[in-house]
Formats: C-alpha cells, structure tokens, sequence
C-alpha cells in the first residue's frame, strides 16, 4: 500500500506530519530529468559527471530545500568505483547547489563491502527496522547514519558542533523518537500502521534459505560488492529490463564483512534468501566467488572517506 511516487499534496502533508518522506521521483517533480535520462540511456551519457549534477540537484532545488547533505559512493559497489571520479563528482555536486544558493555538503563513503549485513527489498526494509527499534545496528550502517545526520543538523542550523548533534541523534533512536517518525511516515503514504511492531505480517519472506559457505576457513580480506548487487538481480530481487517483475522476498542476510572469520556453516559469507532450493543453491556459488578469503587479519577501510563543502 505505501506510495512511493505520491502527489505533490500528499508528499507536503506527510512531511509536515511525519517530518520526513521517503518517494521516488514523480510526473510533478522535475518531470524534465526523466525525459533527459532517457535521453543519456541511449547515447551513452549516463555517467557524464556534468549530466549527473543536472539529474541529481534538479530534484533537490525543485523540492526548495534549506539544506543538502550528499552520500556520495566509490568503491567496488559504487558507481563511480574510482575515488577519484567519485571525488570529482562530489566536488561538482557542491560547487553547482552552492552556487545556486543552496547551502550543501558531500560525504566520500566507502562501498568496497556492503553497508549492511543484509541485501534485497524486503530484508533490507526488515534491517531499517531493526536499526531503528535497536534490535540490530550494523556498525558501518550506523556510522553512516549519524555522519550524515550530524551533517545535516549541523548544516540546517540546529546545532554548532557535530559531537552535539550526535548526541541528538543518539537520542532520537534511544527514545523510539526515530521509529515512530519512520511508522508515521509510512502510514501516511498509505502503508500499513504497524510495520514496525508486526514487520513478519506485511514484509515478505523467501521459502529457501541456504548456507552460503567459503571453501576455507579465513579472514574476509575483500568484497566485489557489485558481483553480490548482480547476485540479488540473478535471485530476482532487481531488474534486468523495464518490464521485469521484482521478487522483493529475497536477497541476503547474515553477510559476512572484510575482517569478518568465516568457516562453513558456522560462520558463512551470507544466508541466501531464494525462491527454490535450486535458486539458492545457484546463487550460493555466485556469493562465494565474491569474497575474497585470506591467513591474516584485514582491517575494514573507514566508511567515511572525506567530507567536501559547506555553508554558503
């Protein structure tokens, strides 16, 4: 039931009601940047840094934002995977929404392993969940959410310092501030009102879960984070064409991060979440090419890389 391409009316009242809304891009919202990437689809534009800007803060300034806080990826994972290029990009996000008044920073973030310990629809709607009530939070998720979040408070104004709106953040996800402003926000936007407390009634689940296991016992020393994304899609859970239907039940659990042991069943690179055994079986090969096993210790690389811009 949830709308994620509301009306304009809507989308403001849910905003004002909830304090947040989460939509994809609508026929009344910069409606000229789907036309212009349809166009870049077929003349092998899209990764034109100065089309990218166009498409991204479109949106952004049409909404009349106050502030801008970007998660700009690099990494196996990423769109730009070269840092380089995703700095790039990061630095024309900023320069451009600066320069047309709107105040705006970037964050350089990490996507050389996943950013959370599960991928797909669903199970990642479960993980937001989770993260929100407390039940879960995965370290590099949760880092991301308050690097960002104090960015923005900060930005808009709310406090001087970072360390101060942490510590407001912290806050709103103790006192179940945060959970409640998502169920709201979902409720508006004619989903159902108890997701959060009964998320196994309206959230789909996969019949086959299995194991999937390194043929060695070892550190996670690295991840091709887009072979496991190309993976979700060979389960079903993306879209190879236009027309293709999404299975939004599976995908991973339990993934396995760089610097993680991993020795069979007992400590598997992921649980995979498939609609047959055979699927899962398929899949559980493409999983275990993706990690990379090693002898010694691997630390992790810092989920936040750089910070670039700022108040205007």
């Amino acid at each position: 039931g949830y709308r994620s391409q509301p009306g304009l009316e809507q989308f403001t009242e849910v905003v004002e009601e909830a304090g947040c809304a989460i939509i994809g891009q609508t026929d009344t919202l910069a409606p000229a940047d789907k036309r212009l990437y349809a166009i870049r689809d077929v003349t092998a534009t899209v990764e034109s840094v100065p089309l990218i800007t166009a498409s991204i803060l479109s949106k952004k300034l049409a909404a009349g934002l106050d502030a801008l806080v970007l998660d700009v990826k690099t990494g196996s994972g990423a769109f730009m995977a070269e840092e380089a290029a995703a700095r790039d990009l990061a630095a024309t996000l900023v320069a451009v929404a600066r320069g047309a008044g709107l105040p705006t920073t970037a964050l350089l973030t990490s996507m050389d392993e996943p950013l959370a310990s599960a991928a797909g629809n669903a199970l990642e709607v479960w993980n937001a969940i989770d993260y929100l009530t407390g039940k879960q939070r995965d370290h590099r998720l949760h880092e991301v959410v308050m690097a960002l979040g104090a960015e923005l408070l900060v930005l808009a104004g709310n406090f001087a310092a970072s360390a101060e709106a942490r510590k407001r953040l912290t806050l709103a996800l103790e006192s179940g501030g945060a959970a409640l402003c998502f169920q709201r926000m979902v409720a508006g936007l004619g989903g159902p009102k108890d997701l959060i407390e009964r998320p196994s009634r309206h959230l789909p689940s996969a019949p086959a879960v299995k194991a999937a296991t390194s043929e060695e016992a070892g550190v996670v020393t690295a991840i091709d984070t887009r072979a496991l994304g190309l993976a979700v899609i060979e389960l079903g859970g993306g879209r190879r064409r236009v027309e293709d239907k999404i299975d939004p039940a599976v995908g991973f659990t339990r993934l396995a991060g760089i610097g993680a042991f991993v020795d069979g069943a007992s400590a598997p690179l992921a649980l995979v979440h498939a609609r047959t055994p055979a699927d899962a079986d398929r899949v559980a090969v493409l999983v275990r090419t993706a990690f990379t096993i090693g002898d010694g210790p691997a630390a992790p690389r810092p989920v936040v890389i750089d910070r670039l811009g700022g108040a205007t």
